[in-house]
């Protein structure tokens, strides 16, 4: 018997497109239909835009799922997902729409397939409000594999904000059942890098923003690097900076942006370095959004992480439509938080 239709409101929490990619990653994986009303609705340009059509038509490629609704502006959607089809898939978004975010969208139905996956993908990889790909290929994918899956990606051409044209490939071999996974308080010594990528940009840009890194962080001169990108689409610049601990690396962003000074780009990245400092946990609160569906799969499991984000709690109330057991938060002091899952 087919399973009743939920009915989203795209408007709750923080009303964003992570609604829209949550539900479609859900659904993906529960074989549950879904129509959301009031997509993104609270928005300066509310409905689908191109990066949120290309995540809904790479979910309904990956499962011949009936769509209705999938046009750009549609402030309404309609998915009906069959059994996924693991194979080898190519998608451009044909914007600077992020590649990560389409990534996050596919990766949790694929990761549990009866056969291994191969994802193209073109646009952004560097983008202000999205993961850069070096977070999911540095801090997401290895926690991926401690629950058993392989997830393998590739950097075939950096596509910086604004201008995208970054293409990226992901190998996926699943795995049957993903194992629990617990993160608890950071352990052992921090090592903390800063990377500054460049295309097309003065050289001083990445200087002056590792400078400051420098200065506010304490990070050692031979921790300070530059990357030159000379294949990209445009111009563009990201910073990025590492902590590595013994159970776990964080990687935290920012993207330069025409008209905003190197050293305003490192202030803000360097105090998002700073609160995390500050706590013991493990968990940063960009990563923890992508945690809590992995951790429905492996059906069970907790992290530490800083004080919940309003997307992550929009994401909570998300999976508490499509799935049975409970997502519970419970604070432990200050800016210090443990989310956990019991099936």
């Amino acid at each position: 018997m087919p399973s009743p239709i939920l009915t989203i409101d795209g408007s709750m929490g923080e009303g964003g497109g992570q609604v829209l990619r949550s539900a479609l990653s859900l659904s993906l994986c529960s074989q549950r239909p879904f129509r959301m009303l009031n997509i993104r609705r609270g928005r300066q340009r509310p409905g689908l835009r191109a990066q949120h059509l290309a995540a809904v038509t790479a979910a309904a490629a990956i499962s011949n799922a009936e769509v209705k609704g999938d046009k750009l502006k549609s402030q309404q959607l309609e998915f009906f997902p069959q059994p996924i089809k693991p194979g080898h898939y190519e998608f451009d978004i044909g914007t600077a729409g992020s590649t990560s975010l389409v990534i996050q969208t596919l990766l949790p139905a694929l990761l549990t397939a009866d056969a291994p996956s191969q994802l193209m993908l073109h646009g952004g990889t560097h983008n202000p409000l999205a993961p850069t790909f070096e977070f999911l290929q540095q801090v997401f994918a290895p926690l991926l594999s401690k629950m058993g899956a392989r997830v393998n990606l590739t950097l075939l051409q950096a596509g910086f904000y604004p201008a995208g044209g970054g293409s990226v490939k992901v190998q996926i071999e699943p795995v049957r059942d993903l194992q629990p996974l617990t993160l608890e308080a950071r352990q052992g010594t921090e090592q903390i890098t800063a990377h500054a990528l460049l295309a097309r940009l003065p050289e001083h840009i990445a200087e002056r923003e590792l400078a400051t890194l420098g200065k506010v962080l304490g990070i050692k001169p031979e921790n300070r690097h530059i990357e030159f990108i000379s294949d990209g689409a445009g111009p563009g610049n990201a910073l990025l900076v590492s902590v590595h601990s013994d159970n776990i690396v964080e990687l935290f962003s920012g993207i330069g942006i025409k008209g905003l000074r190197a050293e305003t780009v490192s202030m803000r990245l360097a105090a998002e370095v700073q609160r995390y400092l500050a706590s013991p946990a493990a968990v940063g609160k960009y990563l923890a959004d992508q945690l809590l569906i992995p951790l429905w799969l492996a059906g069970g499991g907790s992290f530490r992480t800083l004080q919940p984000s309003r997307h992550t709690l929009t994401n909570i109330e998300v999976l508490h439509q499509f799935v049975d057991g409970q997502f519970i938060c419970e604070e432990l002091g200050q800016d210090d938080w443990r989310i956990r899952f019991n099936a």
